[in-house]
């Protein structure tokens, strides 16, 4: 410690919070009314307001010693960023509610709003406010707004048999990264592990997912007929598409490259890597289905098409290979 005292939350107080994250936080060009009052006022040129909300709860959906503070916010930024882009919207705004324990060093909190920062220019949204409050455990609510541009949404329920399904973004890599971390291996111990520079890109994904922000909008000018983020893993997020239009679909288990790290990760830990890449969560990737007649461009992969029926065929793994669900993990 070098003789010097650590800084808290505690010692901050509330309002020392809210004016410490705030004077880390610029605010962009839709924000009118920005941090310090009792509500913030974001433009909306649209006239429309896309509304999302996520809660992250310590040692559920992240651990502090697998993650910086700064991971986390860029991670829980994330989540939420990706649905308002899955609808075929800009990110505008996001306002966050943080319960802390009194003693949290304000470094960290200095690390976590960075973090929501740094995830939030990625897309020219910004931190417009929120709450803060003491709790025994880290939780954080995330609340993202968007604009929709005079475009429709793109919603979940309008596939139609003959639609191609294609997914953009990484698939697997966070469930891997997270394999990883729950068996101890991410950093490669152990004979004959690989080098933890191998690893390094999947644990980097579950940290800090790399959801593909400049898909949503391009998929949306494309005519994509329906779009979600696959926060859950593909097979289940799929589902939600068939079910909500009450169609099937039918994937191509060949369209599938399961990436040399994944095979890496699967060889150490004697797993299936296409089990992480039909399955994981939290990639954020986007699936989406277009008619038949468009020219996907290279950010997107064809995988499937939507048929007649029900729910998803995906060779044998349909039935027993199920995403995640937060009341049945």
């Amino acid at each position: 410690m070098n003789g010097r005292c650590v800084i808290t939350v505690g010692d901050l107080g509330e309002f020392g919070i809210v004016a410490r994250i705030a004077g880390r936080l610029p605010q962009g060009r839709t924000v009118l009314l920005g941090p310090g009052d009792d509500a913030a006022l974001v433009g909306a040129p649209d006239g429309r307001v896309v509304v999302t909300t996520d809660l992250l709860l310590e040692n559920r959906h992240f651990r502090l010693d697998w993650s910086s503070a700064y991971d986390i916010g860029r991670k829980a930024a994330a989540q939420n960023l990706a649905d308002v882009v899955a609808m075929g919207a800009v990110p505008t705004g996001v306002v966050v509610g943080l319960g802390l324990p009194a003693t949290t060093a304000a470094g960290w909190l200095d690390d976590l709003a960075d973090g929501f920062r740094d995830e939030c220019d990625l897309v020219g949204a910004s931190v417009v406010g929120g709450d803060t409050t003491r709790c025994d455990l880290v939780v954080i609510g995330v609340t993202a707004l968007g604009d929709l541009g005079g475009r429709a949404p793109v919603t979940r329920s309008g596939a139609r048999p003959g639609d191609v399904v294609a997914v953009a973004g990484r698939l697997g890599h966070a469930a891997a990264g997270l394999a990883l971390l729950q068996a101890g291996r991410a950093g490669g111990a152990g004979p004959g592990d690989p080098a933890p520079a191998e690893l390094e890109t999947l644990v980097d994904a579950h940290r800090r997912p790399r959801p593909p922000y400049p898909c949503g909008v391009q998929a949306a000018e494309l005519g994509a007929t329906a779009m979600l983020d696959v926060s859950d893993g593909l097979l289940q997020d799929l589902g939600h598409i068939a079910e909500a239009g009450g169609v099937g679909v039918a994937l191509d288990l060949s369209a599938f490259t399961v990436p040399e790290e994944l095979e890496t990760a699967a060889r150490l830990l004697g797993a299936d890597p296409l089990d992480w890449v039909l399955t994981g969560g939290e990639d954020h990737a986007l699936a989406a289905t277009f008619p038949g007649g468009v020219r996907l461009p290279p950010a997107w992969t064809e995988i499937g098409r939507v048929t007649e029926g029900e729910g998803v065929e995906a060779g044998d793994r349909t039935s027993e290979h199920r995403g995640w669900d937060h009341f049945r993990t």
